[in-house]
Parts: structure tokens; C-alpha cells; sequence
């Protein structure tokens, strides 16, 4: 999939969003790759790029996320790999992000769209302020009281919605009383 603008190493740094990928068995050549402030490694292929660090999530002005095989805890240093195609415009306009919601953990978060998906999209700030009223909507049953529906059934229904439409949150509860 392609994300209009065109990623490589001289601009995957500059406000993305991007999904790395765990790696067990990757040497970084030596004197070839490029070395951050923060100590982070990189190393440049056509495809994509490797990164070998102890922090993810919140990056400079970018979010990167790292996908473990295991429980992944920061201050641990791992290798993880994207190729260009998996980095996405945080400050664009454009509609590239779906929101997953975990029903059993109560959780939410900001994925980037893929070619099967059929969810409403989001831009990624559009994709940030619903995924944090999701988490406020999930975490407690105060508000539930007020309908005639069993908690865990109705957040599902209306946060099913929410994510699936571009109606507010205020809209969509009202229609369910």
C-alpha cells in the first residue's frame, strides 16, 4: 500500500506514525549505521530501515510503536524493523488511521489503515481525541446507569459505532436512550 508521500532515510523522522516489527537476528554492520543523541541505531536498506533502541512509543516528534513477540517493557534495548511503506503522516489531514478496541482489556488504540480495511478512517489527530474518550467510555460504568442496557453490552455498541462512523459520542449516546 502506498501512503502518498514517499518514505525514505533522509524523512521517516519527521512527524510519522509507524508500526516496527521485533528482530532477533539482525547485526548492525559496523561503521554503517547512523547513531542518534539518544543513542538509538539505524541502518538504511531500499526497503526499510532497523532500529535498535531502548524507547518506543513517543519519539521526538513522531510515535513508534514496537511490536513484540513478548511483553515489551522500555528502558529494555531491542531491535525492531518497518519498511518505508509502514510510515504515515501524523500532521496530515488525510484519513489514514482506523482505531482497534480491545473489549476484554478495555483498550483502544490507533492503527494505521491496511488494504482490507473497511472501518471508517481517521486522521491520525481525529484517530488520538476518539481513542482517548474510548478509554474514559471503557473504564468506568458510572454513566451506564442512565440506560436500560447491561454496561458491557452498550459501551460495546456505542463505542462500535463511534469508531465506525463520524457522528459524536454526545449523538451517539443519546439515540441510545
Amino acid at each position: 500500500m502506498s501512503n502518498l508521500k514517499t518514505y525514505n532515510s533522509t524523512n521517516f523522522f519527521k512527524h510519522t506514525f509507524c508500526e516496527f516489527k521485533e528482530v532477533d537476528d539482525f547485526n548492525f554492520p559496523d561503521n554503517k549505521f547512523f547513531k542518534s543523541k539518544s543513542e538509538s541505531k539505524y541502518y538504511y536498506t531500499e526497503e526499510g530501515v532497523f532500529r535498535k533502541s531502548n524507547h518506543w512509543g513517543r519519539v521526538a516528534n513522531c510515535r513508534w510503536k514496537f511490536i513484540s513477540k513478548q511483553s515489551y517493557k522500555n528502558q529494555r534495548e531491542v531491535i525492531g524493523y518497518a519498511n518505508w511503506v509502514d510510515f504515515y503522516p501524523i500532521l496530515s489531514n488525510q484519513k489514514l488511521f482506523t482505531i482497534s478496541v480491545d473489549y476484554t482489556n478495555n483498550s483502544a488504540e490507533i492503527k494505521p489503515k491496511n488494504s482490507s480495511t473497511i472501518e471508517a478512517l481517521f486522521s491520525y489527530s481525529e484517530a488520538q481525541k476518539k481513542v482517548k474518550q474510548i478509554k474514559h467510555l471503557l473504564k468506568n460504568d458510572n454513566w451506564t446507569a442512565y440506560y436500560n442496557e447491561k454496561p458491557s453490552i452498550l459501551k460495546r455498541k456505542i463505542v462500535d459505532e463511534f469508531i465506525t462512523t463520524n457522528k459524536s459520542l454526545v449523538q451517539i449516546k443519546s439515540s441510545f436512550k
